[in-house]
């Protein structure tokens, strides 16, 4: 299992509506509003690399009202 946390900037206001379409991505296993240099993190999950990096390229970054991300990828075997 490949595990990514996204960091998640977006538009003043938005985070309510943000989280609740990140919680309708089935790759999403956790999201929480944070307080910091971050409005939102989620933490993502897949089988494949791959396919963690299509669900956050194609399905996360692309929700409306988001700004900007920084993805933290898990070592595997660390933890």
């Amino acid at each position: 299992m490949s595990t990514a946390y996204v960091l998640i900037n977006c538009e003043l206001g938005s985070e309510e509506f943000v989280i609740s379409e990140l919680k309708l991505i089935e790759e999403v296993v956790e999201v929480h509003g944070t307080f910091g240099a971050y409005d939102i993190l989620a933490k993502v999950e897949a089988s494949l690399v791959e396919k963690l990096r299509e669900t956050i390229t194609w399905k996360v970054r692309k929700i409306l009202k988001i700004r900007s991300t920084l993805t933290l990828m898990g070592i595997e075997g660390q933890g």
